[in-house]
């Protein structure tokens, strides 16, 4: 059923953490770190695993910080986003977050899923094109760490959608920002995302088709907030994305069709 749908569409758009490398357990770690002492040391409802699913994952970096507070009744000053990372504001806090990330990335490395390789391998050699979207700053330093920054020519991440002004997931503006850089539209792309909040965005952007990868959520929660298709490992999709070429679309079908069929 997947493969038939593949015709329809000419790029993936996929988000970097969780999907094409293993950095959202870095992230999980560096929250982890950062709210378990904060909430302590304030006298509240301690940090848990289900905390950052509910008010983290997927969200650019100080949004995560303002849903988290807010929902222990915190209120912080905002600061900049250049606060230093022991200042108890927002920024300060998203910063201190920021170098726990760097220095587990530092110490761990990071490599990418196999599966997801094997699908992007796939997607390339068949024709279609690729851009990375995701909420992080450190997504440049992701790909490179795990060696595959030369597969992607369009990154749009979190310092690009802040330049640039753009709402970060669940709104969908960073990914019509990846398929206008690929001079597509967006019924023209897959999104690719692990968290609630990107395939929020995918639905929320009419795009062609929205690819769930379950590392944690749940496939249901994952086609309850939008995904139209939810597998473990995106490996098991390699071999039907190497079957079709891109821009196959047969005469008289869509996008918006295709992905309906698969709801």
């Amino acid at each position: 059923m997947f493969r038939s749908r593949l015709s329809t569409v000419r790029a993936f758009l996929f988000d970097l953490d969780g999907v094409l490398t293993p950095t959202a357990e870095v992230h999980r770690r560096a929250w982890s770190r950062l709210f378990t002492a904060e909430l302590e040391a304030r006298g509240v409802a301690p940090y848990t695993e289900a905390d950052y699913f509910r008010h983290i994952d997927g969200k650019p970096r100080f949004d995560g910080v303002r849903d988290l507070l807010a929902s222990r009744g915190i209120e912080l000053p905002e600061g900049t986003v250049d606060d230093a990372p022991e200042l108890e504001t927002v920024g300060g806090l998203g910063n201190r977050k920021n170098a726990l990330f760097t220095a587990e990335l530092t110490e761990h490395g990071v490599a990418a899923y196999p599966g997801s390789i094997a699908f992007l391998d796939a997607a390339q050699n068949s024709g279609y094109q690729v851009a990375v979207v995701s909420s992080s700053r450190n997504a440049p330093a992701v790909l490179a760490a795990a060696g595959i920054a030369d597969r992607f020519e369009i990154v749009v991440d979190g310092a690009v959608a802040a330049r640039d002004g753009l709402p970060g997931k669940p709104a969908p503006d960073t990914y019509l920002a990846g398929a206008e850089r690929l001079g597509l539209t967006a019924a023209d792309c897959v999104v690719v995302e692990d968290a609630e909040s990107g395939v929020q965005a995918g639905r929320a952007g009419d795009f062609g088709l929205v690819l769930g990868v379950d590392r944690g959520v749940g496939a249901e929660a994952l086609i309850e907030h939008g995904a139209d298709l939810v597998v473990p490992d995106l490996g098991e999709l390699a071999a039907d994305v190497a079957a079709v070429p891109a821009g196959s679309s047969a005469a008289g079908s869509s996008a918006a069709e295709s992905a309906e069929e698969l709801r």
